[in-house]
């Protein structure tokens, strides 16, 4: 464990001291779009910030190659070299799309080139576990296929849920924490050598999001842009993928008799590693399928982009931008610590899906509470925060008398760009569809 805590700190440390000059050559650089009408930010901010992130990874890998415990990753396998080799290609093609906005289906290729390229040394899906069925051996041919879906679905997903300031790297970073644990626990309380590597991966994503976070979070100095997001997407894959298709199910010495629930409980360990990357992708894909039925609806494409995403509509409805940020969290964090509860403690899975339940209530009244207007007793307004204190109505003038019935509704005030607190004269541009491309 302290190796990996070592070589977690040394990522998030290079990552940290990195960012600052980054952000300094980004600027010089020109890596700094207009905003468009889709943003939220409020000013023009560099880019680039996968450069920091990719110097990280790098030293986090050469820490690792030097350490008594983890060189053996590094001798016994060619993971390590694979997914560096994949990183380096995938950072570039992020690096150019920064600087010079590429096109969609380059960038597409360029994913799959990456992995095709982590398959051809080694890093890919050899056997896939089935529930009720068992352990099924791939062809090369399926197996380079299911790689090269599951890095180019995952990466996607991270680059399109980075929305809001510091949202998908604290995401990935839970996501992450929570792979951490269980492939910690894979090759530590089985003592299967074979998910050292990913147990690897994961502390090194830990530390480059950890290292970025705190030049990304509200107000964010600087964005990491496709070559951050694409990075640790790949990472992420790659740990899944060592994970699912390098170790062998009967290795864990798992008691598969009895009946098929009792199977399928047991044979959790094997299925996390699959579930493990829908926790990063799961509410970006309730997202994305939201967003073409609205369209689709509206008459507009569904490629078409706006401003209806989960993180708009958290800014729409009264919620700050770090609020809405914290609740994105919340929900990452309950589903993957939700899962690896689940498999370690399957035999009691029924008091650890209670306690979900109950935190997904708790969850849903902090999405739902800017939505409930608090009243309070006029004898209690002296003892709460200025925003739960009644207003009084401003005494009508001889000149302009009040007009208005007791009873009429009050005009809702939109929350603007930024969400509720950004009305009025903060904001300094007024028309958001001159602020740049509609794309």
């Amino acid at each position: 464990m302290r190796e990996y805590l070592l070589t977690l700190c040394i990522t998030a440390a290079v990552t940290y001291l990195l960012t600052g000059p980054v952000r300094k050559f980004a600027i010089v650089a020109g890596a700094m779009p207009e905003i468009r009408a889709r943003d939220v930010h409020r000013e023009p901010t560099p880019r680039l910030g996968g450069i920091a992130m990719f110097f990280g990874l790098c030293a986090g890998l050469l820490v690792a190659d030097h350490l008594t415990n983890l060189d053996k990753v590094f001798d016994s396998s060619n993971e390590p070299r694979a997914l560096l080799s994949g990183a380096a290609l995938i950072w570039l093609i992020g690096v150019l799309d920064d600087k010079f906005e590429i096109d969609a289906l380059i960038k597409l290729g360029g994913q799959m080139i990456a992995a095709g390229v982590m398959v051809m040394q080694g890093l890919t899906i050899l056997w896939l576990p089935i529930p009720g069925v068992g352990t099924v051996g791939l062809t090369q041919w399926q197996g380079t296929l299911l790689t090269v879906a599951l890095v180019v679905i995952t990466i996607n997903a991270v680059n399109f849920v980075d929305g809001l300031d510091g949202l998908a790297a604290g995401m990935v970073c839970i996501a992450a924490a929570a792979f951490f644990l269980y492939a910690y626990r894979i090759w530590y309380g089985y003592g299967i050598e074979a998910a050292a590597p990913a147990t690897l991966f994961a502390a090194i994503l830990i530390g480059m999001c950890l290292g970025f976070l705190p030049h990304n979070m509200h107000p964010a100095r600087i964005f990491m842009g496709d070559s951050g997001s694409m990075l640790i997407g790949l990472v992420l894959a790659a740990g899944a993928i060592s994970m699912t298709g390098q170790i062998d199910p009967d290795a864990l010495k798992l008691n598969l008799g009895g009946s098929t629930r009792d199977t399928t409980h047991a044979m959790l360990p094997v299925f996390i590693p699959l579930v493990m990357p829908l926790t990063i992708i799961a509410i970006p894909f309730a997202d994305l399928v939201l967003a073409i039925v609205r369209r689709t609806w509206n008459g507009q494409s569904p490629f078409a982009a706006d401003r209806g995403h989960l993180h708009h509509r958290l800014l729409e409805i009264g919620h700050s931008h770090s609020r809405a940020v914290l609740i994105m969290y919340f929900w990452s964090a309950l589903i993957a610590f939700g899962a690896v509860a689940y498999s370690v403690h399957s035999a009691s899975g029924m008091w650890v899906v209670l306690t979900i339940v109950a935190l997904s209530f708790v969850g849903l009244i902090l999405l739902l509470l800017p939505r409930f207007t608090p009243r309070v007793p006029v004898w209690a307004q002296r003892v709460v925060p200025p925003r739960y204190r009644r207003r009084p109505r401003p005494e009508p003038s001889p000149e302009t008398p009040d007009t208005t019935e007791p009873d009429e509704p009050r005009t809702p005030v939109p929350a603007g760009v930024n969400g509720a607190t950004a009305i009025g004269a903060r904001s300094r541009i007024t028309d958001r569809r001159k602020a740049g491309t509609s794309r």
